[in-house]
């Protein structure tokens, strides 16, 4: 059985028992980040009474290996033995590797399991305070500046068809300035979200169109939201 576990977006609190069990329950942990799952397991050993599997293999599964893996993973799965797939924080294939294993175990037949969790983009797109009834989830934006320009312009293109729709983008903080930038070259009448470290110790929710966020700095994980 194959078990999609979402995991705390940071703080650990949020650990749902369910995720708890899944988790101490597997025979193997497929993880995107297996420093950060260590730390996920032992927070689960400390708050919850839980008895571990104590033949439990951890596997570094992140998005570069996951095509290598494939053919070990569904091994694996067809011996019946007990995965878990785990991403650094939230829920994973969300901009976080899976797809290729959930679509070729669709295609396969074999068993799936969800234990749902939080994601940064609708936790964002709460705190926006924007209609969340029409939103199109965008990934990470495009590095290259050309390819920049383009999604932007088809935001704002899109916009004058739906102008209830809102967008939802993952930045990193070494680019977020020159995308805010972009924005208020293209887009300056966007309204603008930025939810950073969601749940964390330094959580930061600013709102504001690209000119006045543009010369700010921001650090750690990065959600936009635009209207």
């Amino acid at each position: 059985m194959l078990n999609i576990v979402g995991t705390p977006l940071g703080n650990l609190n949020d650990l749902s028992l369910r995720q708890a069990q899944t988790i101490a329950s597997a025979d193997l942990i497929l993880a995107e980040d297996t420093r950060s799952a260590g730390y996920l397991i032992q927070a689960i050993k400390e708050r919850f009474n839980l008895s571990f599997n104590q033949n439990q293999r951890l596997i570094s599964y992140y998005k570069e290996k996951e095509f290598q893996l494939l053919p070990k993973v569904l091994e694996w799965l067809n011996a019946d033995l007990n995965l878990v797939l785990i991403s650094e924080s939230g829920m994973p294939l969300i901009s976080d590797p899976g797809y290729l294993l959930v679509q070729t175990c669709i295609k396969k037949n074999l068993p799936i399991t969800i234990i749902p969790g939080a994601t940064a983009l609708t936790t964002a797109l709460v705190y926006s305070g924007f209609n969340p009834q029409h939103f199109c989830f965008l990934g990470f934006f495009p590095k290259k500046q050309s390819h920049l320009f383009q999604s932007i312009n088809r935001m704002k293109q899109i916009k004058g068809i739906d102008k209830e729709m809102v967008f939802i983008f993952y930045e990193s903080p070494k680019r977020i300035n020159e995308t805010l930038k972009t924005i208020n070259e293209v887009y300056p009448e966007a309204e603008i979200c930025i939810a950073r470290e969601l749940t964390k110790k330094f959580e930061e929710i600013v709102h504001g169109k690209a000119n006045d966020l543009k010369e700010r700095s921001f650090k750690g994980e990065i959600t936009v939201v635009i209207r």
